[in-house]
């Protein structure tokens, strides 16, 4: 059983940075876990953003690339995404997935809102 809990939304303006962290709570170990962001705009699927494996190894979604960074502390349970030079088209509820099994864990999710 993992919980995650997502901070770090909020509203900027088109160019500005935003830094998300996924902070999470387990009694198994945390370093198993692959871990991603997904981020999702109402009427629409989540969409798969950006992931780091135990390994550190990580994938940036095409039109996030240069822009976000995926980075993991394994000590402190958390994962963060550094957001650069944000466009509107970014606007959507950003969640945290641990990935394992069919589901996984899901935190709640944070808004991130670009506009001018």
């Amino acid at each position: 059983q993992v919980t995650l809990v997502e901070s770090g939304g909020g509203s900027v303006q088109p160019g500005e940075s935003l830094r998300l962290t996924c902070s999470a709570s387990t009694k198994t170990r945390f370093e198993i876990y692959p871990m991603a962001w997904y981020r999702q705009v109402p009427g629409n699927q989540r969409e798969w953003v950006a992931q780091i494996t135990p390994e550190g190894r990580v994938a940036v979604t095409d039109s996030a690339e240069g822009r976000f960074t995926i980075s993991r502390n394994n000590a402190k349970m958390t994962v963060d995404m550094q957001m650069n030079f944000l466009s509107p088209q970014d606007s959507a509820v950003y969640f945290c997935h641990a990935i394992w099994g069919t589901d996984g864990y899901w935190g709640p999710g944070t808004q991130v809102t670009v506009s001018s």
